[in-house]
């Protein structure tokens, strides 16, 4: 296995990609420690607990916004930009002829997404700038103004950073950002386990026993990312000329987890909100419903599971265009042995995707909840061990590894994942 690894080392082109991302690393770390001016930071971090909007962000930042750094925003607002185009191209004639028009196309999506993340950056930087307004040491609107343009700059920084990685180094550079986010909070997590270990809030079993329930998890995780029903697709043979073409099977891969991370994040959302906003409004029946909604609670959880399956059929139905797929299996030869091609095509593969669905949002939903479970086993509070970020980082971890051994094998004929 060593001498396998080892291979990454001896490609001089992997090598310069892993060192190009690494640095890249380094320059997202230093900026999540230069603070915005004007504000004080001290304030901020008094508002980031464990049940707000704000502490779902400040683990996508990997701690800049409770410091408020230039990198507060983190790449939040070209993740919305990205959905929301992804939405569109399934809405808007002219957005859906530019993905079926290959590399020029995405170009044009792309450079939207570029102008669209600016856009709701400075929405959002404003919007945040206002409603931690407290925070600021001289609250004039000009200081706002500045204050929302610097934290806009650090998005649009961070975005280019992200693209630069993809270029020019390894993996998909938006995702890795957040991946090194996260990763980033696991030393402060451990440095608490060891502070409850020696204060003795917990024994070395409670943390024995948080470490299986982690890899079962991450084990767990690792099965449904991969987990998908392949669906068996014969092409006839057809004469064109003096060749013959077609007549060769394949399959296609329906993924169970066909949705992602995304149900997760909108369900997050949507049941934090009331939370944050009871925070800056001083009403109590405002402050009585948003108790209610309160991370760990009954009603909280219950109705997280239920968002999460909805927003899981909802993402997966939007996305992915079922009548386009058995259309272009058609035109080209293709059929599903024992299924008719066209419409019945279209019917046969709903209804497994719609099957399939169920067990992804299923999973989703338990890895999500899971944690608050895991929290009353093991004693172990204040450690943040969800579903959102194990999603993250163990999807961007397999993506990487694909890509690296993809690089490797161009060069070797064995790579270095069995």
């Amino acid at each position: 296995m060593l001498s396998e690894l080892s291979n990454i080392l001896k490609i001089t082109e992997l090598r310069q990609k892993i060192i190009f991302t690494l640095v890249m690393f380094l320059v997202f770390r230093l900026g999540t420690h230069i603070p915005v001016p004007g504000v004080n930071a001290a304030v901020i971090e008094q508002l980031f607990t464990s049940g707000n909007l704000f502490g779902l962000l400040d683990m996508f930042s990997g701690g800049a916004l409770s410091k408020f750094s230039i990198f507060a925003m983190s790449i939040t607002p070209y993740i919305n930009a990205s959905i929301i185009m992804q939405l569109l191209t399934v809405v808007v004639p002219k957005f859906e002829q530019w993905g079926k028009e290959g590399e020029e196309g995405r170009k044009k999506i792309t450079q939207i997404t570029r102008y669209g993340t600016v856009g709701l950056g400075f929405i959002q930087a404003i919007g945040m700038a206002f409603g931690l307004k407290v925070a600021i040491i001289n609250p004039s609107f000009g200081n706002i103004l500045i204050i929302a343009l610097t934290l806009t700059a650090g998005t649009t920084f961070l975005m280019w950073l992200g693209e630069q990685i993809t270029e020019k180094g390894i993996g998909n550079g938006i995702s890795l950002i957040i991946f090194a986010g996260i990763v980033s909070r696991l030393p402060d997590g451990i440095f608490t386990i060891y502070e409850y270990v020696i204060a003795g809030t917990i024994n070395i079993f409670n943390v024995f026993l948080f470490l299986i329930i982690a890899v079962a998890m991450i084990v767990f995780v690792i099965m449904i990312q991969q987990g998908q029903r392949r669906i068996p697709v014969q092409y006839a043979k057809r004469v064109v000329g003096r060749k013959m073409y077609g007549g060769n099977s394949t399959h296609i891969p329906l993924k169970v987890n066909q949705a992602g991370v995304i149900p997760i994040i909108f369900a997050s959302s949507v049941l934090m909100f009331p939370v944050t906003i009871a925070q800056f409004v001083d009403i109590a029946w405002v402050k009585t419903v948003a108790g209610w909604f309160a991370w760990g609670t009954p009603l909280q959880t219950a109705l997280y599971a239920l968002l999460i399956v909805f927003f899981t059929y909802f993402y997966t139905a939007v996305t992915m265009n079922i009548s386009d797929m058995a259309d272009n299996m058609k035109k080209h030869g293709g059929f599903i042995p024992g299924i008719r091609p066209g419409k019945p095509t279209a019917d046969y593969l709903d209804r497994v995707m719609t099957r399939i669905t169920l067990a992804g949002s299923i999973f989703l939903a338990i890895i999500a909840i899971l944690p608050n479970f895991v929290g009353a086993v093991t004693n172990l509070q204040g450690v943040y061990f969800g579903g959102t970020a194990l999603l993250i980082v163990v999807g961007v971890a397999l993506d990487t590894m694909k890509q690296v051994e993809a690089l490797v094998l161009m060069r070797h004929y064995q790579g270095f994942m069995k």
